[in-house]
């Protein structure tokens, strides 16, 4: 707890620690580790293969590239549209990109294009942080989490998708909307 340990390696001695008392024959340990099995390697997998996406999409450029190519779609006349723009794709692109790749790696784009244009680049994090860490995390294919919630309730991602998308991006909107009369972000 005072850092003397690495957490990784405190966890799992605690973790054997906690499953050795709690049951100490061999055959209850191995009924809880089925029981708890296909969500601990559903998300172990899920964080895995988000990792080597990202650092994938991160280490060739591709992330820049795509931001840059986003940005380039913007019409200069446009332009003060980016952080209402950014504001209502930041819940959509919570299914494309990690919150990783989205804040190292969009958003530095997206602020660096809005300061070319006047703007200032507090105003596209806050647009940002409309969707993109809000009501789009938890639908985020990409997030742990979100694997862990629908494992334990039973519920298939996609028809977890289905259902909540339409709820998650009108609540953007909303919130879209305040952040425009509030004065959060211009038009």
């Amino acid at each position: 707890m005072k850092g003397w340990v690495p957490a990784p390696a405190l966890f799992v001695v605690a973790s054997m620690l906690a499953l050795v008392i709690n049951y100490p024959k061999l055959p209850d340990q191995q009924k809880i580790l089925r029981g708890h099995g296909n969500n601990i390697f559903m998300v172990s997998s899920m964080i895995f293969a988000a990792g080597i996406f990202s650092g994938i999409l991160t280490g060739s450029k591709m992330i820049e590239a795509m931001a840059t190519a986003l940005v380039s779609l913007i019409p200069q006349q446009h332009a003060t549209l980016l952080p209402t723009l950014t504001a209502l794709t930041s819940m959509p692109a919570s299914m494309l990109f990690t919150p990783d790749a989205y804040y190292f790696g969009v958003v530095p784009i997206l602020s660096q294009t809005a300061t070319q244009f006047g703007m200032g680049p507090l105003e596209i994090g806050r647009a940002a942080l409309l969707g993109q860490m809000t009501v789009g995390f938890p639908i985020s294919p990409l997030t742990a989490s979100t694997f862990l919630l629908v494992g334990l309730s039973e519920v298939d991602l996609g028809d977890h998708q289905r259902f909540i998308f339409k709820w998650a991006w009108g609540t953007t909107i909303v919130m879209t909307i305040v952040a425009l009369l509030t004065g959060s972000i211009h038009i």
